[in-house]
């Protein structure tokens, strides 16, 4: 339990990167798109104020499938993050600071400052003709997560290699892996279920995608810091001390 409590810090910056990669220019704009893609209804049943029930059940189920593609392989990659801390105990530090120095690049990268091409290509996968059903938007997540865009991979990689390089078990990687995941998850699930209000709200806030890329970058760059540093683990020491023992 104290373990758990000192690695709050960690958890709220990977559930934060879930909700910074969801705000991001590379996918918020696509939100609508999938959602009518996975779900089949037409663009202009969704945007009624007042959805039949029907409706509701057929976005809240599939975006759910969707959700539960893409969670999956990111638990997996908690997975293999805790089999890599373990297996590499004695490189681990290299780990973190050749990683500090990604995700630092990567967060120049984003602020505008400096654009590294080569980093960022898109390698984004795709599934042209979706197989029907919860199924079909189940493989959609997947191929989702897999979909290493210039947004949303080097915000995922920083969670992995943060992950792999401060966890103390593969557990605690699971849990780091999958709280980046909800804060991708529930602002999607919210997006499918309040349709109309989501359109609303995006149409005011796209303006301003450009400063929220920057303040991505920004966010970045002091992770890539501290990884590089071991301040996360420090900082997780310290509130360990602070915690009163029973």
């Amino acid at each position: 339990m104290l373990n758990e409590a000192a690695n709050i810090p960690t958890f709220s910056v990977a559930f934060s990167a879930g909700l910074l990669s969801f705000f991001s220019p590379c996918v918020l704009p696509l939100i609508p798109s999938f959602i009518t893609y996975i779900t089949g209804i037409s663009f202009g049943e969704l945007k009624q104020d007042h959805p039949s029930s029907k409706i509701r059940w057929q976005v809240a189920s599939h975006s759910l499938a969707f959700v539960l593609g893409f969670s999956t392989v990111f638990i997996l990659l908690g997975v293999i993050a805790g089999s890599v801390n373990q297996a590499m105990q004695d490189w681990l530090i290299w780990l973190q600071r050749g990683g500090g120095i990604m995700i630092f690049l990567f967060g120049i990268h984003m602020t505008g400052l400096f654009h590294f091409g080569v980093l960022l290509g898109d390698k984004r996968i795709t599934i042209r003709n979706k197989p029907s059903g919860y199924l079909g938007s189940f493989l959609v997540g997947i191929a989702f997560s897999a979909g290493w865009s210039p947004c949303v991979g080097p915000i995922l990689m920083a969670i992995f290699i943060l992950a792999a390089g401060t966890s103390s078990d593969t557990a605690q990687a699971v849990l780091l892996l999958s709280c980046y995941s909800a804060g991708l998850a529930i602002p999607f699930m919210l997006s499918g279920l309040l349709f109309h209000s989501f359109l609303n709200v995006f149409n005011r806030f796209k303006k301003h995608i450009r400063i929220l890329e920057i303040t991505t970058g920004i966010l970045m760059i002091v992770v890539g810091i501290m990884l590089f540093f071991n301040l996360f683990s420090q900082l997780s020491g310290y509130l360990y001390m602070l915690i009163p023992m029973e």
